[in-house]
C-alpha cells in the first residue's frame, strides 16, 4: 500500500507561531504541478485518487477547495500567477508568446524578482514560468531536467496526433524521470544552511502528457478496477456553435476516438498513475524540508496551473471554461497559521499579494489579485469576489462559492448551481427565475480586454479563430 512519507514535523512547525526572539523572514517553497486537476484525495475529484502526501500537506495547511486558474492554458496561467496580472491586462491568452517576449511587460516585477529585491536568495528548477527563458527569473536555475521526456519510441497508445499525447508504463525506473531529478535538486538545496532567506520554486511536469511513468505506479491503479468519470451523454449538445468550436480541445484526441479504440480506461489509469507518481516526489521534498534546518520557518505553497478533462463534457485536456479545466489544487502552509479549509473562491493570481503579506513585505503596486490571508485566518468569512478565468478574448468564466457563470464571445451564456449540480450538467442561463443572479455575475466581467498579442500561434488560438469565424 502506497503511503505518505513522514512529514508530521513539518506540519507541526507550520502550525506554530514564529518565535518572538527569531524575527527572521520566512522562506518560501513554491511547488507547481502541471495539469493536475481535482483528482486529489482531499478534493474528491476521483474516488481512486492516491495522493497521500498532498493530502497530508493539506491537513496541516489551509486548503482552498474552490481555487481556479486565470487561464486554462499553461503559459498565460503561469504568467498571471507570477505577474499578478490578468490575461485581459497582458494580452497573454494562449501558449505563445512567452512572458519574456511580450512588449510592454519588460518593467513588470514578477513574484520571484520581487522577493530577490527584498534580499531573498531565489532558485528554481523544472517547469515554472513555462519557456526556454526560465533562468532569467532566478539567481540560480537548475534546468528543466528533461522537460516532458523521456518519450517512448514508438508511441505506446496514441499513434497519431501531437508527439506528447501518449500514455502507458514508461520508462523502467523513477530515476529517469525529470520530476525525480528536479526533486533531487530541490532536496539538496533544502538541506543547505543559509544566512539569507530563500525563495525556492519547484515545477513538476507530470501528470501533463505524455502520461507515462514507470510501471509500479500503474500497478497501484489496476486497469480492471479503474472507475471512469461520470458523464452526461450529449452534454455538449446545448452549446452554441461558437462555444462548441472554442472548446473542441485541440490537440487532444476526440472522446469518440477514446471510445472507438477502447482507450478511455487506460488513459484514466495513466493519469491516476502519473498523479500518484508526482505526489511521491512532493512527499520526498516535504520530507527533506521537515528533516532539514528550515522546517520551522518556511511557507509551503502547492498548486497546479489548471485542471484537465478526462472525458467529462465529452472532451480531453484543458482549454475550456468548465470546472474540470479551471479548478486547481491550492494549499498554503505557513508558520503561525492554523490548518483550515475554505470553499471561498480563490485564484492563482492571488498568490503574489498573499505571499507578500505572509512574509511581512509591503504590497506590490498594480497587482490585480487580492491577498488570501483573511481567508487563511477566517476560512468561513464573507468573500464576495469571484474567481475569473479567461480563454481567449471575449470568453470568461466566473466561479463563486455557489455559481459558475460563463459568457462566450458570441454572447451565449451558461449558469450552473454547484449546490445541486457539481458536474455542471444543467445550464440555467435561460431560466427566467435566475435573472437577478445573472445580472449580478455579469457585473464582474472584465471591463477592458487587451487585444490578442502578435505571435500567439497555438492550438488554443486555432480554436478561438474557428469560433470567431476567422
Amino acid at each position: 500500500m502506497y503511503r505518505a512519507v513522514p512529514i508530521a514535523a513539518l506540519l507541526l512547525a507550520c502550525a506554530q507561531a514564529p518565535s518572538a526572539d527569531s524575527p527572521a523572514p520566512p522562506n518560501v517553497l513554491l511547488i507547481a504541478i502541471d495539469d493536475l486537476n481535482d483528482w486529489v484525495g482531499v478534493l474528491g475529484g476521483h474516488p481512486q485518487a492516491l495522493t497521500p502526501n498532498i493530502d497530508t500537506l493539506a491537513a496541516g495547511g489551509v486548503l482552498f477547495t474552490n481555487a481556479h486558474c486565470q487561464a486554462p492554458v499553461c503559459t498565460p496561467s503561469r504568467a498571471s500567477l507570477f505577474t499578478g496580472l490578468r490575461p485581459t491586462t497582458t494580452g497573454m491568452y494562449f501558449l505563445q508568446p512567452q512572458l519574456h517576449a511580450v512588449q510592454g511587460l519588460e518593467e513588470v516585477v514578477t513574484l520571484v524578482q520581487r522577493f530577490e529585491r527584498e534580499g531573498y536568495a531565489t532558485a528554481g528548477v523544472g517547469k515554472l514560468y513555462h519557456g526556454a527563458q526560465e533562468a532569467r527569473y532566478f539567481q540560480e536555475f537548475g534546468g528543466s531536467m528533461g522537460g516532458f521526456g523521456p518519450l517512448p519510441e514508438p508511441k505506446l497508445n496514441y499513434p497519431e496526433g501531437h508527439p506528447l499525447w501518449d500514455w502507458g508504463p514508461f520508462p523502467p525506473c523513477d530515476a529517469s524521470m525529470p520530476d525525480a531529478k528536479a526533486a533531487d535538486w530541490a532536496i539538496e538545496r533544502l538541506g543547505e544552511e543559509r544566512e539569507e532567506p530563500f525563495f525556492l520554486a519547484l515545477g513538476f511536469w507530470r501528470p501533463h502528457v505524455p502520461m507515462c511513468v514507470p510501471a509500479p505506479w500503474f500497478d497501484l491503479h489496476p486497469l480492471e478496477r479503474v472507475a471512469l468519470p461520470r458523464i452526461l451523454a450529449e452534454d455538449r449538445g446545448d452549446l452554441s456553435a461558437y462555444a462548441a468550436d472554442l472548446t473542441v480541445g485541440h490537440p487532444a484526441p476526440r472522446h469518440s476516438w477514446m471510445l472507438e479504440n477502447d482507450q478511455w480506461r487506460a488513459a484514466v489509469q495513466a493519469y491516476l498513475a502519473s498523479s500518484t507518481f508526482v505526489d511521491q516526489q512532493v512527499g520526498r521534498v516535504l520530507e527533506a524540508l521537515a528533516a532539514g534546518p528550515h522546517a520551522e520557518n518556511t511557507v509551503v505553497v502547492l498548486f497546479s496551473d489548471h485542471g484537465f478533462h478526462l472525458g467529462e463534457k465529452e472532451r480531453w485536456a484543458k482549454r475550456s471554461l468548465w470546472e474540470e479545466s479551471t479548478r486547481v489544487p491550492l494549499v498554503i502552509a505557513a508558520p503561525g497559521y492554523e490548518p483550515g479549509v475554505t470553499d471561498r473562491p480563490a485564484g492563482l493570481i492571488d498568490l503574489y499579494p498573499t505571499l507578500l503579506e505572509i512574509c511581512g513585505l509591503a504590497p506590490q503596486a498594480g497587482l490585480e489579485g487580492r491577498s488570501l490571508v483573511p481567508l487563511m485566518r477566517e476560512p468561513g468569512r464573507e468573500w464576495p469576489w469571484p474567481a475569473i478565468t479567461t480563454f481567449g478574448p471575449g470568453n470568461h468564466s466566473l466561479r463563486t462559492t455557489r455559481w459558475r457563470y460563463i459568457r462566450y464571445g458570441d454572447g451565449s451564456e451558461e449558469l450552473y448551481d454547484h449546490d445541486v449540480d457539481p458536474h455542471e450538467w444543467t445550464n440555467l442561463a435561460g431560466d427566467a427565475g435566475h435573472g437577478l443572479t445573472l445580472a449580478e455575475l455579469r457585473g464582474w466581467l472584465p471591463e477592458r480586454e487587451a487585444p490578442l498579442l502578435p505571435g500567439s500561434e497555438s492550438a488554443g488560438l486555432e480554436a478561438w479563430r474557428s469560433a470567431e469565424g476567422r
